[in-house]
């Protein structure tokens, strides 16, 4: 389950991947513009997702924004007039975007957020479609896009209800505050707060506990957590695969380690 360090950029200076082991790292990456998003920096997004999402030998996926002044502080309104400048261009574009959160959030991989700095609007998005979400003390967060008189498409307002619930959702559309890390821990937005220093540090150590579980553990718990948000009742093979793991190497793995006190090495058989 390693593999060498590799570097590969989708779209220069938007999307880029790098893989260490088992952990690959995709950063945003546009660090003289806060990393605001773009319509190509979206489809990248997806296309970036997806494909780590299909490696076998990968284990965990860590979001990033290149630099450590912001996540991403959203979609970059110079780019308003050119592609987003009306209904019929908005639609588009609304569909590359929904189509990278679609990618997000279907990946079977555990996905960790480290989000330094600002964190609004489409950076939220992102964020929220995370597994985990590490952030430092300085963090910002919000979605003051009331301002510029838009809305918040029901795929991208979903992720937020998930975490924050209807009343702290609607709070944060409405009133269009930006607010710091200690009221977006207490809103549910982010997992963990930790000093601004150590968010790096802290982020690679989580997906680091991540990728040394049984990784189709990990993946089995990704996949039965999405299906729980589904109220329709589970049907029987549904039910049944919970328990497939007992067929698993790993199973045997790990009580085999617990007997022996030794730290367990998990193949993903």
């Amino acid at each position: 389950m390693t593999a060498p360090r590799s570097t590969a950029t989708f779209d220069p200076g938007t999307v880029t991947v790098t893989r260490e082991g088992a952990i690959a790292t995709v950063a945003l990456d546009r660090p003289d513009k806060l990393n605001a998003l773009t319509r190509s920096m979206w489809r990248e997004l997806g296309a970036a997702v997806d494909a780590l999402g299909a490696a076998a030998d990968l284990r965990c996926i860590v979001v990033r924004g290149a630099g450590e002044r912001a996540f991403s502080p959203g979609n970059d309104i110079g780019e308003f007039e050119r592609e987003r400048s009306n209904s019929g261009q908005a639609r588009e574009y609304g569909a590359v975007m929904h189509a990278a959160l679609r990618s997000l959030d279907a990946c079977p991989l555990p996905i960790v957020a480290e989000i330094h700095g600002i964190c609004v609007g489409g950076g939220l998005e992102i964020a929220a479609l995370c597994d985990l979400r590490i952030c430092g003390e300085g963090s910002r967060f919000g979605a003051p896009i009331r301002n510029l008189g838009l809305v918040m498409a029901h795929a991208e307002m979903a992720p937020l209800l998930r975490l924050a619930g209807y009343a702290a959702t609607l709070e944060i559309l409405l009133e269009g505050r930006i607010f710091d890390a200690a009221e977006a821990l207490r809103k549910g937005l982010v997992t963990r707060v930790v000093a601004d220093a150590d968010v790096a540090a802290e982020a690679l150590a989580t997906a680091q506990r991540i990728a040394g579980g049984a990784p189709w553990v990990a993946r089995w718990h990704k996949k039965f957590a999405r299906r729980l948000r589904d109220a329709t009742p589970l049907t029987d093979d549904e039910i049944d695969e919970a328990f497939d793991c007992f067929d698993t190497a790993d199973f045997r793995e790990g009580c085999a380690a617990f007997l022996a006190r030794r730290v367990p090495r998990f193949d993903g058989r």
